[in-house]
Formats: C-alpha cells, sequence, structure tokens
C-alpha cells in the first residue's frame, strides 16, 4: 500500500522535452515497458549514478555517452535490469541504442540508455527494438503521466512532482518522475529519476546541483537498505525559458532554482519511501546534536535499517529500547549516552540516555500508531544534524520480494 501517496500531478508541456512510450513485452504483455525522451539540441544534461561495484551495463554505457556527445534521447526499458550480464549485457545496452540512433539519425553517443527489473537475464534486445518505432510515434510533451507509469516496476502508482517559479518576470517550469520500491538505499554518487526544466543553464552548474540535492533527496531515503545495480537520476535543461545561460551556483536565479529543484527531487524520493514494498509507515528518522553530519547521517541510516525497530514500526509497538540500542552501536565517537534524548510524534520517550520521567506506555501507543512517524534523536553533542526517509518491514514486503520472479 502507498502512505499518503499523492495523485500524480498534471504536468503541462515542457518546451524542448517530448515523451514516448511502448508495449515491448519485456516481462509481461500488455504493459507499457518502454519510455523515450527526446531532448531538444543544445540542452544540458547532468547524471548522477550508483556507486554499486556491480553496477548495470546501462549504467556503465549511460555514464560513457553522457561524457562524449550532446545528448539527445533517453531510452528506458523496465522488466529486465541488464545487471550480472557481463559483456554480452554492455553488447545489449550499445545495440538497443544504436538501433534508436539509426532511427532518429542521430550518434549512438547521444542515446542515454536505462534498464530496470530482474537482475542477471539475459536483455531481450530484439523486444526492445521492436518497439522503438511505436514510442517515437507517439512522441508527446504531455506523456508524463504515461511515462510515469512505463518506469515503473513493483511500484503501486506512478510518481511524479511539478514545481514553477519566478525570477526577474519569467516563469520557469521543473517537473520530474521517478521509480522505485524495493531495494531502495540509493547512493549515488532499481531507483530511475528524470528531472527536467526549461531554463538554460551550463552543463557544469547543473551537475554541481544535482550532486548536492541527491545528497539531500534521494541519497537520503532507504527502504531496505539495498543498493541497486541501476539507480541513475537525470536532470536536463533545455534553455528554452530564454534568460540567459546561468553559469555559476552562486548567481541569483540558481540559487532561485536550486529551491525549487530541491522541492521536486524530495517530493520524489519521498514517493518512492510512500511506495516502498509493503510499507505501512512514513517515517522520517532525524538525528540532530550531533559533533558533525557524518555522525549524524550514519546514525539515522542505521536507526532507518534496524530490522527490530522497522518491525516493531509495523506493529506499532513503543520498544523504543531499540532505538536507543542502535544509537549505542551507530558507531559515534565519544557519544556519551547519558545526554541522548529521544522523541517519537513530538512525544517525549527518553531524556538523559533512559525513559523520560514523564513518559507513560499510552503516550508510546499514540507516538506509534499514526501512518507517518517522526522520529527525533538528539545526540547532545553538538549542532550537526542529518535526516532520512524510510519505512516499516511488513508481511507484505517479504511476500513481494519472495515471489518477485514469479
Amino acid at each position: 500500500m502507498a502512505v499518503g501517496l499523492h495523485d500524480f500531478p498534471l504536468i503541462p508541456e515542457i518546451k524542448g522535452i517530448r515523451i514516448g512510450v511502448a508495449e515491448a513485452g519485456i516481462k509481461k504483455p500488455n504493459k507499457k515497458d518502454i519510455v523515450i525522451f527526446e531532448l531538444c539540441e543544445g540542452a544540458s544534461v547532468a547524471g548522477v549514478f550508483t556507486q554499486n561495484a556491480f553496477c548495470a551495463a546501462p549504467v556503465r554505457v549511460c555514464q560513457k555517452h553522457l561524457g562524449l556527445a550532446g545528448s539527445r534521447y533517453l531510452l528506458i526499458n523496465t522488466g529486465n535490469a541488464n545487471a550480472g550480464t557481463g559483456k554480452l549485457g554492455l553488447v545489449a545496452a550499445l545495440k538497443s541504442c544504436e538501433a534508436l540512433a539509426a532511427q532518429v539519425d542521430v550518434g549512438v553517443e547521444s542515446i542515454l540508455p536505462f534498464s530496470t527489473g530482474v537482475i542477471g537475464e539475459p536483455l531481450p534486445v530484439g523486444k526492445i527494438i521492436a518497439a522503438i518505432p511505436a514510442a517515437l510515434a507517439n512522441l508527446s510533451g504531455s506523456n508524463w503521466h504515461a511515462a510515469g507509469v512505463g518506469i515503473m516496476t513493483t511500484d503501486t502508482l506512478p510518481k511524479g512532482s511539478i514545481r514553477t517559479f519566478e525570477f526577474e518576470d519569467k516563469v520557469y517550469t521543473i517537473a520530474g518522475i521517478s521509480k522505485g520500491a524495493g531495494m531502495i538505499r540509493p547512493n549515488m554518487a532499481t531507483m530511475l529519476g528524470y528531472v527536467c526544466s526549461d531554463i538554460a543553464m551550463n552543463v557544469d552548474v547543473l551537475q554541481a546541483i544535482l550532486k548536492s540535492v541527491v545528497n539531500k533527496s534521494f541519497n537520503r531515503i532507504t527502504v531496505d537498505s539495498d543498493t541497486s545495480t541501476n539507480d541513475s537520476c537525470i536532470a536536463v535543461a533545455t534553455g528554452m525559458a530564454g534568460n540567459s545561460v546561468v553559469t555559476s551556483v552562486d548567481q541569483p536565479l540558481a540559487q532561485a532554482f536550486v529551491v525549487a529543484f530541491t522541492e521536486v527531487m524530495q517530493e520524489l524520493a519521498h514517493a518512492i519511501v510512500r511506495d516502498g514494498e509493503g510499507a505501512t509507515k512514513f517515517v522520517t528518522v532525524e538525528v540532530i546534536g550531533a559533533v558533525n553530519e557524518s555522525d549524524a547521517t550514519k546514525t539515522a541510516f542505521e536507526i532507518a535499517h534496524s530490522p527490530l525497530v522497522k518491525t516493531a514500526l509495523f506493529a506499532s509497538d513503543p520498544n523504543w529500547g531499540r532505538i536507543l540500542a542502535v544509537v549505542g552501536r551507530a558507531g559515534v565517537s565519544e557519544l556519551d549516552v547519558d545526554r541522548v534524548q529521544l522523541h517519537i510524534n513530538g512525544f517525549e520517550i527518553a531524556r538523559d540516555g533512559c525513559r523520560s520521567p514523564d513518559y507513560i506506555e499510552e503516550h508510546g501507543k499514540q507516538a506509534m500508531k499514526p501512518q507517518e512517524i517522526h522520529i527525533c534523536v538528539d545526540l547532545g553533542m553538538g549542532e550537526a544534524s542529518d535526516t532520512v526517509w524510510t519505512t516499516d518491514f511488513s508481511h507484505e514486503y517479504v511476500t513481494i520480494n519472495a515471489e518477485y520472479r514469479t
């Protein structure tokens, strides 16, 4: 079930972007599983990718192509990850790029491939190539919802976000889609994200902004602590808004863009957590009072990854001692447990490293019952903080992943 996930927004056309969708029958018949983004000539394209050493063939091809030529098309397939497929996987990824390049008359380096789905199975290149003409035939600026559906795997709903902002009498649009529900613990340097804007921006500036914002969005979510082989996030700036090209992150327009871009990226990241496999809770884990951000980050992730904490969340069981136990093993140097505070949904649970004198069991039950949970741990050591978003672990999560290949 999706926890508080809103309906897919109405996303208007973004000048310089057209999207086509088709059915290739890669894993299941009668399912949209091919998505093509057509980008206008001259668009700036930035990307961040999984840091899993076993990264998929399309990730390797995409990284290579991104630095060689102006990117013109994104070719996405679901149902097959083309990961763990060795040299043949690289050949297959390139063949799909070559087929699209030939049909749209661009160099193969202008095609960026993406795959998501089952790991270890050969990519059915023939099916993908056969579906490309249909996807090209329905290229449209209004196909955002269809694209959101087309990149889904175990997702229950398509995920989209849009923001507009005004700067010096010009209106700019930022919109994107994402997919992911399981194998979610992005470490970017089976989640995909595509965010496009009509702003004109130098590619180096766009890359710097993307890398920074990813660390406050997609790199701060986790469903099950597994980093996918295929994680990719792409940002596109078409330049069609008519502004002078942004050449520095410090420019006022760049700063205005960052605010709206961050909102889109965080909404897309949160949507992945809200649609986490089997999720019944959306959980914010905030750690404050750390000496440095690194300590806050690792403590938050340790809490978010703990099976004991996640199962207690599923049961709405106020077994808060599990959270303190995780804090104690998180590896924070010179941690003084007698200064640790714990609040859950506003209720003070622990003070000075032990149960709060104001705590009663009924408060704990009230804190753990809602679908949205806010865990706040104060280490009492400094001023640094960080926040991670996660889910609970349910019976349904086990069922989904036990039956994934069948």
